[in-house]
């Protein structure tokens, strides 16, 4: 990892890219309140219980399913209520049209959440007035759009690149490539930000291209990412 006091202003960087969740928009807490609401509304507490139970079985099943998603093995219409239904079977509870009903609900209401991560307001308004600024990400193309919205940082970004809009999903080579193709864009000349190792920075790093590793949890790793910050105004010293 360079430290971003040392290496400030050493390479000049002409296309800043971002991931969007977990990046900009808080998706964790976005999604647990959304859940949360959910889960009440459809008086799921009294079959399951307390809302951290549900909670605990949903985590770590909906990211086996976003893998498999990402390699080609899952369509997105089965991973939209999948990933419920398979946490409501957990719990002996064998129904598909109220899988299908929580995974309605959470696409449509999910994207109205506001939060973003500390400091994603000011570090946008200062690098817009440097750079241009792009989103690529690896989320569902009606929700990503309304998440933007929503959040109100859609105006600082000049074209929002969807995998699902362009055939690749992120850290699969061919969508940097495409990205930097359609913007007229060099490698070397590239930035990417975004808080996933091997989807956002290994992934940009085959197409050449540096990255920033968001790491607000300050989480271990044995990478070597060509910045590492763990709030976004450090972006400040390195542009």
């Amino acid at each position: 990892m360079k430290n971003i006091n040392n290496f400030a202003g050493m390479k000049k960087y002409k296309h800043i890219f971002f991931d969007l969740d977990r990046t900009l928009w808080d998706f964790e807490t976005n999604s647990i309140q959304t859940l949360n609401e959910i889960f009440y509304n459809l008086s799921l507490d009294k079959k399951i219980g307390d809302f951290n139970n549900f909670l605990k079985i949903y985590k770590p099943n909906n990211e086996k399913l976003w893998n498999q998603y990402r390699n080609g093995k899952l369509k997105k219409e089965i991973l939209r209520y999948k990933r419920f239904e398979d946490v409501l079977v957990y719990f002996g509870i064998n129904d598909v049209a109220l899988a299908k009903k929580i995974g309605d609900d959470y696409v449509y209401n999910g994207p109205l959440k506001k939060k973003l991560f500390p400091d994603t307001i000011e570090i946008l308004e200062y690098l817009k007035k440097k750079y241009p600024l792009y989103i690529i990400t690896n989320g569902f193309k009606e929700v990503q759009e309304v998440k933007m919205k929503t959040s109100d940082i859609d105006k600082y970004f000049q074209h929002v690149f969807i995998s699902e809009d362009i055939g690749w999903q992120k850290p699969n080579i061919e969508i940097f490539n495409y990205v930097l193709k359609y913007v007229n864009a060099k490698p070397k000349d590239s930035l990417i930000i975004g808080d996933d190792l091997k989807v956002d920075i290994l992934g940009a790093k085959n197409a050449g291209i540096d990255g920033v590793y968001f790491n607000p949890k300050k989480l271990d790793h044995n990478e070597k990412p060509a910045y590492e910050i763990n709030c976004l105004i450090y972006l400040q010293k390195i542009l």
